[in-house]
């Protein structure tokens, strides 16, 4: 009898057996959590806020009356745009074709005021809040807002407080050197132009945060980035840094570039790490 209650619990559907897996094939268990450098690429949850935002800063389009002359413009109001720490400008200039207003918006830079006219174009005066071309501008002038490439209308020395400085011109008067916000030098084309003046906004980051309820306020407006759990505290399944008895790494954080989605984080295809030691080569 008790041959037979053993076939019959055999029998029985819930008692069977599931088949057998090869030792090649990849069970959905098997597989880790994607983690958050990996989800950061595709959800949109780490999006950029941008429905307040008032729109792009740009320099004018070059056209005629910039390259041979000037025009002018008004500066109409100073607006804050949310989840950027430098304020922004609305300046008002004449169509040179139709009959209409354009409206441009700018990085407003210190000393700028509402009902101020601003000139633009090669011809136009060095004062502040004025654009022309870097070429035409002497040495130990302070820009901002200044262009990488001619006609892309303004790339660099756009956050708050920021500038860049004219170092010098080359004997041709092609190319003009400048000194970035970070200290470093770059070579860019005289036909460039740039704002007069400093970036509006400076000292901002000189007031204490104090509590982390000013970090949320800053970070909701620009994007889903705070805050931020580093790689040790997590559990290994969450990131390769993670787990362990105590919060430590492990192994060497530099990493390679083919490394695949899932492992690469940490410092990746370092040429070098380390704390800068000595003084910077001229």
């Amino acid at each position: 009898s008790s041959h037979c209650g053993a076939r019959s619990a055999r029998s029985a559907p819930f008692a069977r057996r599931p088949p057998r897996r090869s030792a090649g094939s990849k069970s959905s268990s098997a597989m880790g959590r994607v983690i958050r450098g990996s989800r950061k690429g595709k959800s949109l949850i780490f999006t950029a806020k941008t429905r307040l935002r008032k729109g792009a800063v740009k320099l004018r389009a070059v056209d005629y009356a910039e390259r041979h002359g000037y025009i002018k413009g008004l500066v109409k109001q100073i607006i804050h745009d949310p989840g950027r720490g430098a304020p922004m400008c609305e300046v008002v200039f004449r169509d040179p074709y139709r009959y209409k207003l354009k409206k441009e918006r700018w990085i407003a830079v210190e000393g700028l005021h509402t009902g101020q006219f601003v000139y633009c174009g090669a011809k136009a005066q060095l004062s502040i809040g004025n654009v022309l071309p870097i070429g035409k501008m002497p040495e130990g002038t302070t820009i901002s807002m200044c262009e990488e490439k001619a006609s892309d209308r303004g790339r660099l020395a756009r956050a708050s407080g920021c500038n860049c400085m004219v170092v010098g011109h080359s004997d041709d008067g092609r190319k003009t050197r400048i000194r970035m916000p970070s200290g470093s030098r770059k070579t860019v084309p005289s036909t460039c132009r740039a704002i007069v003046g400093i970036a509006a906004g400076g000292g901002r980051l000189d007031k204490p945060v104090l509590k982390a309820g000013a970090n949320y306020h800053k970070y909701k407006v620009k994007r889903n980035c705070w805050p931020k759990v580093r790689g040790s505290a997590m559990n290994p399944v969450e990131h390769p840094h993670g787990g362990g008895n105590h919060q430590h790494v492990g192994h060497p954080t530099t990493i390679c570039r083919a490394a695949v989605p899932g492992q690469k984080v940490g410092l990746i295809a370092a040429r070098r790490t380390g704390i800068l030691r000595g003084g910077k080569k001229k």
